[in-house]
């Protein structure tokens, strides 16, 4: 039924695993590409123009989050920036002490460092979410003991899109004298924030993730942090991260940075007001559908629904082949047989997490996108609920 509709139109609705380049980062990329090649630790003039390219892309990065320019620290994305941080600040103050909190619903890029550290004699509390995916910082500070280095809790979840209370937890861990990371891959240029109203000391972001090129990110490192390396050699990025910089992939991330900034004030209210215009219309025309996540604090983007008695690859599946483009989870956790370990977490059982769909909009969404996507998607949804019946 859905192939005499609209054949050959194209919606992409999965921003949360990776967005479109700008043109204008791509633009802003090219010269890097050729003529304009040197290596930025060089001291000629190749160099040195390499060098202020760089030094400007840490610029429009640290105004995007309110940083300071040299706490800022170029990644290869958001999974290093996210390792540097709970590796860096596990060794360089495991003479303090070795317990790491953070929650059952962070990203593997997290999850799997704070994992691997557990076999290196660290002790990791993960703490639980509510219905909602919130963590309580209640929770968080209870669980400081005086052996605790490290709190790492995400700005925002990747797949259900709840906000967490990043400031109230800022504010323990300040008190007591803890560093605190955050994982803001899937906020940074989506909504604004301030790295100091925030409270953190560590903060993870990825360019492909705001209109920027696929992997180069940032990590923002608080000054005096107490933070090691792990990937040893040369020393560039304070010493942080050896390696030639990628200029090219740097230069894109600042100007994705730049561009998101000055849409700041514009662009995350009319995406609201898509995904709230989407949610309502999911809600009036297919009966047996709930919204995952927080109802009102949310990233602007993110639409996760599960629907009743209907496995959500199969969904996925019909739309891609109806030419929309939705993920059922992370992409990350693509080849992954289980459910979400977010929606499980949440409390869902294993068959409800596996009927979920995560819609996530971006720069280039269209109310148009909304209305086609709500014309193939009922269609769908009766077809494999009947199928299901046989």
């Amino acid at each position: 039924m859905t192939k005499n509709i609209k054949e050959a139109k194209r919606v992409y609705m999965d921003y949360a695993a990776t967005t479109p380049m700008h043109t204008d980062v791509v633009q802003a990329m090219i010269p890097y590409m050729s003529g304009m090649f040197g290596n930025p630790s060089s001291g000629h003039s190749f160099g040195k123009e390499a060098r202020a390219a760089v030094e400007d892309a840490r610029v429009q990065v640290a105004s995007l989050i309110g940083a300071k320019v040299d706490d800022i620290v170029f990644t290869s994305g958001g999974t290093e920036s996210d390792n540097l941080a709970v590796k860096g600040i596990a060794y360089a103050n495991r003479d303090k002490g070795n317990h790491i909190i953070t929650t059952s619903i962070e990203h593997l890029a997290v999850l799997e460092p704070c994992r691997f550290l557990q076999t290196q004699g660290f002790d990791v509390t993960y703490l639980p979410v509510d219905k909602y995916g919130l963590v309580d910082a209640k929770a968080v500070e209870k669980a400081i003991t005086r052996r605790t280095i490290l709190v790492s809790v995400m700005y925002a979840n990747n797949e259900v899109g709840t906000i967490e209370p990043i400031v109230e937890i800022g504010r323990i861990a300040k008190s007591k004298g803890v560093y605190f990371h955050t994982d803001a891959v899937q906020a940074v240029g989506h909504v604004p924030m301030s790295v100091n109203e925030l409270g953190v000391d560590l903060l993870s972001v990825s360019a492909h993730k705001l209109s920027g090129p696929k992997g180069v990110g940032a990590l923002y490192v608080r000054g005096g942090t107490k933070i090691t390396s792990f990937l040893h050699g040369g020393e560039q990025e304070h010493a942080l991260r050896a390696s030639t910089e990628n200029v090219t992939g740097i230069v894109g991330l600042g100007r994705a940075a730049e561009i998101a900034n000055g849409e700041m004030a514009t662009e995350p209210r009319r995406i609201v007001k898509l995904r709230d215009r989407m949610i309502k219309e999911l809600f009036d025309r297919i009966d047996g559908i709930r919204l995952n996540g927080h109802s009102k604090v949310r990233l602007p983007n993110n639409i996760n629904v599960s629907f009743d008695g209907v496995e959500g690859p199969k969904v996925a599946s019909h739309l891609d082949m109806a030419g929309v483009a939705v993920s059922t989870a992370s992409a990350c956790q693509v080849g992954h047989k289980g459910p979400s370990h977010v929606l499980t977490a949440m409390g869902y059982s294993e068959t409800d997490a596996h009927n979920s769909i995560r819609f996530s909009l971006g720069r280039e969404s269209t109310a148009d996108d909304i209305e086609y996507v709500m014309e193939v998607l009922p269609p769908i949804i009766d077809k494999l609920r009947k199928a299901s019946h046989r």
